[in-house]
């Protein structure tokens, strides 16, 4: 629709700008501050073991976080004169399909059956193409 406007269009970038910089950078800098603390938390703890259950733990959510803001982030950040409708359809697919198909996945991971079913389900599919 902007490139029907028969006016200037930077009143409305700047706006899509200073609000993507309010709703997305800021909470995404938020959390991944508010993970630093407890990653350095977890640095301190005694059991090696509780330290790898916080470390994987802290993994997916931060993996998730980064899938869901990186795509927003690099769509709405971007100048004008450097995107692409096709670039853009690309981006929304992956942050309104893949990313939510992604995260039962990620979160799935951290279960040791699911991780031994995954590691023979690519052993017999490396031996079959071998």
């Amino acid at each position: 629709m902007l490139t029907l406007a028969c006016m200037d269009t930077w009143v409305y970038e700047y706006t899509v700008f200073v609000s993507t910089t309010l709703f997305l950078v800021f909470p995404f800098i938020g959390i991944v501050c508010s993970y630093g603390r407890v990653l350095f938390a977890i640095c301190h703890m005694r059991s090696t073991e509780g330290r790898r259950k916080a470390y994987s733990t802290c993994s997916t959510h931060l993996t998730v976080v980064t899938f869901y803001y990186a795509p927003f982030v690099y769509t709405y950040l971007r100048p004008r004169s450097f995107r692409s409708p096709t670039e853009d359809k690309v981006l929304a697919v992956f942050y309104t399909i893949l990313t939510p198909m992604l995260n039962p996945i990620i979160y799935s991971l951290r279960n040791k059956e699911v991780i031994g079913a995954l590691r023979r389900v690519i052993q017999r599919t490396c031996s079959v193409k071998m």
